[in-house]
């Protein structure tokens, strides 16, 4: 056994495409990995201060877009230019968006499932500018492409990926290899 000390190392770890409006009502995004669902109906982000994070605060909203094989590249993009220093970013990762049905944020059309959350909180550390953005997830909207046949998002057909923090790639997620709630009971 090898140590590495304290590192963020959580396999696997979700590639997620922060949406909101600016003060302007111009759409932004970022890639965030450090997040995930904490409650039922909650979703945790780990952020420092952005421009997202200000129109976060601002607009008490923001979506959150699973990144998917298909949108590697965009996805990677708004995660490394920021809106501050970009205004066209958005176009110029080909994302589009249209406004939620049920908070003050963009979808981004080309992400397949994206969580629509009010924002509730912040927690963290200011002395470390580490801060834990805390969503109330309202709605979760799918493109019926990634759907199975009984109205279920399908990972297979999602394709949704992964970020590898100790070399710094994204794998795609997918393959099915056992089945929750059941498999277990061959034990029993």
């Amino acid at each position: 056994m090898k140590n590495f000390g304290a590192k963020p190392f959580m396999f696997p770890m979700p590639v997620l495409i922060l949406a909101t409006y600016d003060k302007n009502g111009k759409a932004n995004a970022m890639n965030a990995a450090w997040g995930g669902i904490v409650e039922m109906d909650q979703i945790c982000i780990s952020l420092s201060k952005h421009a997202t994070t200000d129109n976060i605060e601002l607009n008490k909203a923001f979506t959150v877009g699973i990144a998917t094989a298909d949108t590697v590249v965009p996805c990677d993009y708004v995660g490394i230019v920021s809106a501050n220093k970009e205004p066209e970013k958005m176009e110029k990762a080909g994302f589009t968006t249209r406004k939620s049905e049920f908070v003050n944020a963009p979808v981004i059309n080309e992400l397949p499932v994206t969580l629509e959350c009010e924002f509730l909180r912040i927690d963290g550390d200011a002395s470390k500018e580490e801060f834990h953005y805390i969503g109330k997830i309202v709605n979760v909207v799918a493109d019926e492409k990634v759907l199975d046949e009984n109205g279920n998002i399908c990972l297979s057909k999602l394709k949704p990926i992964c970020y590898d923090p100790s070399n710094h790639g994204y794998h795609v997620i997918g393959e099915k290899v056992g089945q929750a709630f059941s498999d277990g009971k061959k034990l029993m």
